[in-house]
């Protein structure tokens, strides 16, 4: 772990040392200060996902900025925490895959918006339940297997969306469905689940068009969270705070809104050879440090 520090090189330029991060248990401590928020990045440390993930660190006397790049999913993703001039100075040397899924805090925008090309931006509610608050509803949702997944991608793709869900991620995560007369109408999945870390995000919650307003989504995440619970201790998810009927059927579940979060599919501006330049000077200004100095 780097020490606490930032140097100050100028009234208005500042030195940020960045190290990467490679033990799961300090990088546990670093992601637990914003827990609810960090819960996908903690699912990475898990060891089927740790070996396919990076975590780099800035700690500074306003905290300690940390950086997650994960291959591990379903698709890329990017999870960013703590002060957004420090996570600023990760993404410009280590902005992560080509292409990926960004959560982070309103906060960051312009850190990412200076890293990557941002699509599909929305600011969203990080929802929360445990044990104690959770009421379960309905009893018509059945665990789903990795044999289902072509049934799984034809609801997910019944709006036109292409899918591309392998029977692995069914099996290797926790998804239940409402099925009628033989036709899975109604999903609902996990994003990332952390029985160590004691922490799950519940995602890919979908009802086909013909079956919307029938109370499936609250059904189905219901059973994936009464799944959940016994081996986790927190379950959270994303919503988007303007859908009131969404919101209100989840707080029904037992979720309450713990903060707001971005999320965005961001691709990224700088080429390979300009990164790998950046990333050389970093490491040859630092390497007194035994990290990587970026001035900023």
């Amino acid at each position: 772990m780097t020490d606490a520090f930032r140097l100050r090189a100028s009234v208005d330029r500042q030195a940020y040392l960045i190290a990467r991060e490679r033990e799961p248990a300090a990088i546990a401590a670093l992601l637990n200060r914003k827990r609810f928020i960090a819960a996908y990045a903690l699912a990475q440390l898990e060891p089927d996902a740790f070996p396919r993930t990076e975590y780099w660190s800035c700690t500074t006397p306003e905290g300690a900025a940390v950086v997650c790049h994960s291959r591990a999913g379903l698709g890329d993703a990017t999870v960013v925490l703590g002060p957004s001039d420090a996570v600023t100075a990760i993404l410009s040397v280590h902005p992560g895959p080509q292409q990926t899924f960004a959560t982070a805090d309103p906060e960051h925008l312009p850190g990412l918006d200076e890293a990557y090309y941002i699509a599909e931006q929305r600011i969203m509610w990080r929802m929360h339940l445990t044990a104690a608050t959770f009421t379960a509803r309905g009893h018509r949702a059945v665990r789903l297997q990795g044999s289902q997944v072509h049934a799984l991608n034809q609801l997910y793709g019944s709006e036109g969306a292409p899918t591309s869900y392998r029977a692995r991620h069914i099996d290797g995560g926790c998804y239940y469905g409402v099925v009628d007369a033989g036709r899975l109408v109604a999903a609902a999945g996990t994003h990332a689940i952390s029985p160590t870390y004691g922490i799950a995000v519940v995602g890919n919650v979908f009802t086909h068009p013909q079956y919307r307003g029938r109370g499936l989504a609250t059904e189905t995440t219901s059973a994936v969270v009464a799944a959940l619970l016994p081996h986790c201790d927190d379950i959270v998810l994303s919503m988007d705070p303007t859908n009131t009927p969404a919101v209100k059927a989840y707080e029904a579940l037992g979720f309450r809104a713990v903060g707001e979060i971005v999320e965005a599919a961001a691709w990224r501006r700088a080429g390979s050879f300009g990164g790998g330049i950046r990333r050389f000077m970093a490491r040859l200004y630092g390497r007194g440090h035994g990290a990587e100095l970026v001035w900023r």
